[in-house]
């Protein structure tokens, strides 16, 4: 017998847990069929079966049997979700979160069960993914929307397979941000924030105020036309830094230990904080101004932005507080299952949960994967990394990240239009931007208190914005304020060539600033 099987009491902790997962899909299942009904009677539209259609799925007449088979409206269902910001399906991203967490759930769970039982962990799986499709039978059909009605695609004629590959490809790559942000979260931790110095901090603080104000200022002289959320949003996708490429040059300078770098790396720390909770508040402010354009909601005002910015603050504060204890319990569970891969799945887990519940607060799903990586320290998962001989969580995310991060880059690449550089407004866009954001940077030197520290160095420290920025300009394409997009295509190809200039031009200004910098003797 295993070591680490469950007794009664555990494994009872361990379906309470999956149960408690299977009532937050209820929720999300009546939340989606309620936004529907409200949408398709506040537009007018006449929807026959709304009551039966899933989020994202659902087009079988029978009531309570909705399939998933038309999936080819679920580009369709991600538009109308966009019009329901405040009830956090904006993302199209959150049933495949919702779907992956049940199904890696059920994975583990039955492979554990049917392991302790003398069994294989295939058959476990199998025979719990037919419990899970079999739900229906018993009422409840929160999970209809993951099975496929096959031979519904069997008509789909060759317009209809483009259009789901492209929902397919662009839901992966909205992954690959969710882990990309979760491992910028891993690399830094909620001790390192609190034990950042005076320094650090007003650089941080600066880095955020500065650019961004600079950026709204680009945008209402640049942008007249545009409404002043459209403003805002510029000014938030210019605020954050991509730590990562002064990292990577201070490494290979091997002044990783010098005063300037320990001041620029606890900076990082606070501007990723502070540049999501900016990211949450545009994006709010620009969903609110939708919902009153479209009717949906009376006229955005001041007090539509107070409570945007309480929800983002709020939500930071409680993953931050309530995550410590979630994250504890959840992998002293996993300890107590049999199987391989525990580590990686449960990091999963938890990741795609915060995500989840960041898109049901209305935020961007990677505000909840960053809050998830700046939580999970190696210490709640020593147990399950030592019993799988894993070094780091990093390297057992690595190759999950390799496939589905650069999906992410490239589809960002496709969106730019390079008929829009043969418009002079775009191009002077881009220089304002580019201008703004080094200039920005550099009033972080003005924040330096340490007296010695060579302050031109840290404002170079901090231009890079890379994927951040990148990350910053997707989120800007996909909001809209009517039927127009926040960021339209000169707008979002002036920002990718902000974060191109700013990325290239870092590496050598850090190293020609940096020649004559000695290590720190504390440090």
């Amino acid at each position: 017998m295993s070591s680490h099987r469950p007794g009664r009491t555990n494994r009872l902790w361990l379906w309470v847990a999956g149960l408690s997962l299977l009532g937050l899909t209820v929720r999300w299942s009546e939340m989606s069929r309620a936004e529907g009904t409200a949408l398709a009677q506040q537009s007018g539209a006449a929807v026959e079966s709304a009551p039966e259609q899933e989020f994202g799925g659902g087009g079988d007449t029978a009531p309570g049997a909705a399939t998933g088979a038309d999936h080819a409206d679920a580009g369709e269902s991600a538009d109308s979700g966009s019009k329901t910001q405040e009830n956090g399906h904006a993302d199209p991203v959150g049933p495949v979160l919702i779907g992956i967490m049940v199904i890696l759930l059920a994975a583990k769970l039955g492979g554990h069960v049917f392991e302790s039982i003398g069994q294989t962990a295939v058959l476990g799986e199998l025979v719990f993914g037919i419990v899970l499709g079999n739900l229906s039978l018993l009422g409840y059909h929160g999970l209809e929307f993951l099975k496929i009605d096959f031979n519904h695609h069997q008509t789909f004629d060759v317009h209809d397979s483009l259009h789901l590959a492209g929902i397919t490809i662009d839901n992966l790559s909205r992954i690959g941000v969710i882990l990309l942000l979760f491992q910028v979260g891993l690399e830094s931790s909620i001790g390192q924030m609190l034990k950042v110095g005076p320094s650090a901090l007003l650089v941080a603080v600066v880095g955020v105020v500065v650019p961004t104000a600079l950026g709204w200022g680009c945008g209402h002289f640049l942008l007249p036309q545009h409404h002043w959320s459209v403003h805002m949003f510029l000014g938030a996708a210019l605020c954050a830094t991509s730590v990562g490429i002064t990292a990577r040059v201070y490494q290979d300078l091997r002044k990783s230990t010098t005063r300037e770098a320990r001041i620029v790396l606890g900076a990082a720390v606070i501007d990723d904080v502070l540049g999501l909770v900016v990211l949450a508040v545009a994006q709010g402010m620009i969903a609110a101004q939708d919902a009153a354009a479209s009717g949906l909601s009376s006229e955005f005002g001041v007090v539509s932005v107070a409570i945007i910015v309480g929800k983002a603050l709020g939500f930071l504060v409680a993953a931050l507080v309530l995550g410590q204890f979630i994250s504890k319990h959840l992998f002293s569970l996993a300890t107590m299952l049999n199987g391989r891969g525990l580590l990686l799945a449960t990091s999963l887990l938890f990741c795609f949960a915060f995500s989840w519940l960041a898109n049901l607060a209305g935020l961007a799903t990677i505000v909840g994967a960053f809050a998830a990586g700046l939580i999970l320290e190696e210490v709640q998962f020593r147990k399950l990394k030592d019993r799988e001989g894993v070094d780091h969580l990093e390297h057992l995310l690595r190759p999950v990240m390799d496939l589905l991060v650069p999906i992410f880059f490239v589809v960002m690449g496709l969106h730019v239009d390079l008929r829009s550089f043969a418009d002079p407004s775009m191009l002077l866009l881009a220089t304002a931007l580019t201008v703004s954001a080094i200039a920005g940077k550099q009033a972080c030197a003005l924040a330096v208190l340490d007296r010695g520290a060579n302050r031109l160095a840290v404002g170079l420290g901090m231009i890079p914005r890379g994927e951040v920025g990148l990350i910053f300009a997707a989120i800007g394409l996909s909001l809209k304020i009517g039927n127009e997009s926040v960021i339209d295509s000169s707008s979002y190809s002036a920002l990718v060539v902000m974060v191109m200039v700013t990325t290239i031009v870092t590496p050598p200004l850090l190293k020609w600033s940096m020649q004559n910098v000695q290590p720190d003797p504390e440090g």
